[in-house]
């Protein structure tokens, strides 16, 4: 049985996704599987989506380095606690004698906030990339 786990989502995300809710049908299912409309989209996928647009999934980027991306730079940031952090992350408690103790902490109030921050911080970097470093992301894009 899978453990459910909470996201609380940015604003940006939320209007993303009431954008691309279109595309989706009835499906239950936002981004759903190449296969099986009941099945979420692979890993896979996202790694082919990212070829796609001209990026070597073995040296540039992957899907599953996005989630390293936002995890380190949630740490460093030193805005959030390293408990709030993992639990978004969905990263277990390896100590067990501390793992019985929070397993049930949520810490939702400050990951609607650190959420929040990493979308502005994403956005904030778009907006202060160079004229240059903007053209070859878009070049990437429509590759």
């Amino acid at each position: 049985m899978h453990t459910p786990h909470l996201v609380p989502l940015s604003k940006q995300a939320l209007a993303i996704l009431k954008q691309i809710k279109q595309f989706c049908g009835k499906h239950e299912l936002i981004f759903i599987g190449d296969h099986d409309p009941r099945k979420p989209m692979s890993e896979n996928t996202v790694n082919s989506a990212l070829r796609v647009m001209g990026y070597d999934t073995k040296v540039e980027v992957c899907g599953h380095g996005f989630r390293t991306m936002a995890c380190s730079s949630l740490i460093e940031s030193r805005l959030w606690s390293k408990d709030a952090v993992e639990r978004q992350m969905s990263h277990m408690e390896r100590n067990s004698v501390r793992a019985a103790y929070i397993h049930k902490a949520e810490f939702i109030d400050e990951r609607k906030l650190m959420l929040q921050w990493w979308a502005d911080f994403l956005d904030a970097n778009l907006f202060y990339m160079s004229r240059k470093e903007r053209s070859v992301f878009r070049k990437k894009k429509e590759a």
